[in-house]
């Protein structure tokens, strides 16, 4: 095997950076809705109690089988940029505030397992505030 640097490749062969899916946040919030929609039945953790955690702690939680795992686990996603399935590195990949993982992820509002149909739901209302009335009866 020869070893040339990549300055002299692109006279041998048709170089191409590689394509990474950009995604815009709506289109990350409603794969991660769809994908969690495909096993409505299925049981998912939460996080414990988020609200109390300090600020490090909370970002770097996570649990199995949470909402969070079935977006990391997703190809597609991973590609276009979410590095783990912890509560921090969500919030920055779905570009939404804590406030709205909070509602989606916390124990507090769904107990320790929530079905993935009902975090589908709320991962929509926070894409779409004004569904938020539908679902919970108020406004943001």
């Amino acid at each position: 095997m020869e070893h040339r640097p990549l300055s002299e490749l692109g006279h041998v062969a048709d170089l191409k950076p590689s394509q990474v899916p950009q995604l815009s946040k709506r289109e990350r919030l409603d794969r991660w809705a769809e994908l969690l929609e495909q096993k409505p039945d299925r049981l998912l953790r939460t996080l414990d109690e988020i609200e109390w955690k300090p600020k490090a702690v909370r970002h770097a939680m996570r649990a199995d089988d949470s909402a969070l795992t079935v977006a990391f686990n997703d190809p597609v996603l991973r590609t276009a940029g979410l590095v783990s399935d912890r509560f921090g590195d969500a919030v920055n990949f779905f570009q939404i505030s804590e406030h709205d993982a909070h509602i989606v992820l916390c124990s507090c509002h769904g107990g320790e397992f929530m079905r993935s149909e009902e975090a589908a739901r709320r991962v929509r209302g926070i894409r779409s505030p004004r569904l938020w009335s539908l679902y919970f009866g108020w406004f943001r």
